[in-house]
């Protein structure tokens, strides 16, 4: 355990930059993934079509090894090959690739006599959608966003067999130094970044519906 805190300190200045690279690659796509996946898997619902190719689709990008994926982006995006973008598109990629099935099964999980209750109240399309049908998917949502924020913390990792800069970076060094220490606290520094992560989406899953701690102290 010593060997570990003396490594840290010794290092402090460099494990604590690839913290903060660790915990913004590993963020940032699920913002952007959540972003994409709601209009499309909004649009999946309402079309049998567009939902089947969507869903191949996303299941498809989903298995493209992320080491792979991290090696075409330069070449499809004319980025260089430790240009961090590279890392969040990919991990964009596979957010919405995860998330697209999760709003589908979220939004398609809204019993419909509820839809019905609102569209007989005079709600508009759009507002059944917003103030209805989300709200009420939210739970699915929170735990598709749960997997996905721990997914994207572990995939970034694999981006240091690259150079990108983040906790990864600890496990090459171990390997190549043959010690432990580096490891032991790139595997703890990412634990603590997902627990955080997933901390965060509970909290804002639980302030987004209300109601449903009413019910339940009910």
């Amino acid at each position: 355990m010593s060997a570990i805190w003396d490594y840290l300190t010794g290092h402090w200045d460099t494990v604590v930059d690839w913290f903060g690279w660790h915990a913004w690659l590993s963020a940032v796509p699920v913002l952007i993934g959540l972003l994409i996946a709601l209009p499309l898997g909004w649009a999946a619902t309402r079309n049998p079509l567009l939902k089947s190719v969507l869903l191949t689709t996303a299941g498809l990008l989903y298995t493209i090894p992320s080491l792979a994926l991290f090696i075409l982006l330069p070449v499809i995006l004319g980025t260089k090959i430790l240009d961090p973008v590279n890392v969040l598109v990919a991990l964009s990629v596979y957010t919405v690739a995860l998330l697209v099935r999760v709003v589908v099964d979220g939004l398609e999980a809204v019993p419909a006599e509820t839809i019905q209750a609102a569209t007989a109240m005079g709600f508009t399309a759009r507002q059944r959608v917003l103030r209805v049908e989300l709200p009420l998917a939210v739970p699915v949502i929170v735990a598709g966003l749960r997997v996905a924020a721990v997914s994207n913390v572990s995939i970034t990792s694999v981006a240091a067999l690259l150079g990108v800069p983040q906790l990864g970076q600890l496990f090459t060094i171990g390997f190549q130094l043959f010690s432990t220490e580096p490891i032991v606290i790139g595997v703890l520094g990412c634990v603590l970044i997902a627990v955080v992560y997933d901390v965060l989406i509970q909290l804002g899953g639980r302030a987004l519906t209300p109601w449903a701690r009413a019910v339940r102290r009910s």
